[in-house]
């Protein structure tokens, strides 16, 4: 573990580095908000706000597809968590007239658990696998001939008496999603027609979530307000449309119910949410650099450690949204704080004396 490198206090106290920290700004979606995600999610490519590109070249396979009366090909989609992938998914499958299964990695155990669900697809349907990088490798084997050949292959009896035998299936479409693309295994990915990155969506496609959604529940809510929710949105549509519901249950109780600007500020400032959609995660990540490191860089073990977070969460939760608004870097050495991070945190830096 690199030294601990004496600095001024910088570290405030609420955010002491051995503090567990519930993120309200997850871009995980809650059990409890389920219900309401679902219906504010758009339903058709023509409502879907934002990654044009990708709508754009969805379009003509979907249309291509349902002009040859074809299934779809198998398509991949990854990006940070958050950013609509199931959305564009369940599209899909409406767009193309079929039912879509959902499903994940994680909850398809056994090879015998795929086989129920790629047998019980009918001609057209889509399945959708979240997560499709944490699938186990022999529940993976299965998967190629399905994708391949739409057909798999299973065992029969046991010992020297098994014998395999092959089912065919129904002309389907997979379609992963997942955070980690590096995680897929090549075999796998290989198999996929199509592969699209999900990228964070800018200010003003943020807003036109923001606006849609709030029509959705009638809640009115000024042009000023729309821009000053974005900004602190992290560029994704699931933590938008949850700091939406919580300025408005602010502005139900506290106002008369209609949002404004003022209200925005007042309701986030409340969470500890700042200016940038910074929250008090973030900044014990940053604080921690800055304080215990000199600014970095730091290894992501050693980080993990003084943080007592998991690698996974600091990987998969807080960088990609640090480093997309040039708060932190990776370097071959660690991840290392930036000037413009310091700046906003209001912490000096000396290059002679170090941080001040």
């Amino acid at each position: 573990m690199p030294k601990k490198k004496k600095t001024n206090e910088i570290l405030p106290k609420e955010l002491d580095a051995s503090q567990d920290i519930d993120r309200f700004l997850s871009p995980e979606i809650e059990e409890q908000e389920e219900i309401i995600e679902v219906s504010l999610r758009p339903r058709s490519l023509k409502e879907y706000i934002g990654q044009e590109k990708i709508k754009e070249g969805l379009k003509v396979f979907i249309d291509a597809a349902k002009k040859r009366g074809e299934a779809l090909e198998h398509s991949l989609f990854y990006g940070p968590p958050g950013i609509g992938k199931t959305t564009l998914a369940l599209i899909i499958g409406n767009e193309l007239g079929v039912r879509t299964k959902v499903t994940s990695g994680p909850a398809i155990e056994r090879p015998g658990d795929l086989a129920a669900i790629l047998t019980s697809l009918e001609s057209g349907d889509v399945l959708f696998i979240d997560e499709i990088h944490r699938l186990n490798r022999i529940v993976e084997e299965i998967l190629y001939p399905a994708m391949e050949d739409r057909a798999i292959d299973i065992m029969i009896g046991k010992g020297p008496g098994a014998r395999s035998m092959r089912i065919e299936l129904n002309p389907f479409t997979i379609i992963g999603a997942t955070t980690k693309i590096g995680s897929l295994s090549a075999p796998l990915r290989d198999r996929f027609g199509s592969v699209f990155n999900l990228d964070f969506y800018n200010e003003d496609e943020i807003a036109q979530i923001i606006g849609r959604s709030a029509k959705i529940l009638n809640t009115e809510i000024e042009k000023e307000a729309l821009t000053e929710l974005a900004a602190r949105s992290r560029f994704t549509p699931r933590i938008a449309n949850r700091l939406l519901k919580r300025t408005r249950d602010f502005a139900d109780v506290r106002h008369d119910g209609k949002i404004n600007k003022e209200i925005v500020r007042e309701a986030l400032e409340m969470l500890d949410i700042d200016s940038l959609g910074l929250d008090k995660g973030d900044k014990k990540i940053l604080f921690s650099i800055i304080q215990n490191f000199n600014g970095g860089p730091v290894g992501l073990d050693t980080l993990a450690a003084s943080t007592s977070e998991e690698k996974e969460t600091i990987e998969d939760v807080y960088e990609p949204y640090l480093l997309r608004i040039g708060f932190l870097e990776r370097t071959p050495r660690g991840r290392k704080v930036t000037g413009k991070a310091m700046a906003h945190l209001g912490v000096k830096s000396n290059p002679q004396d170090g941080l001040l």
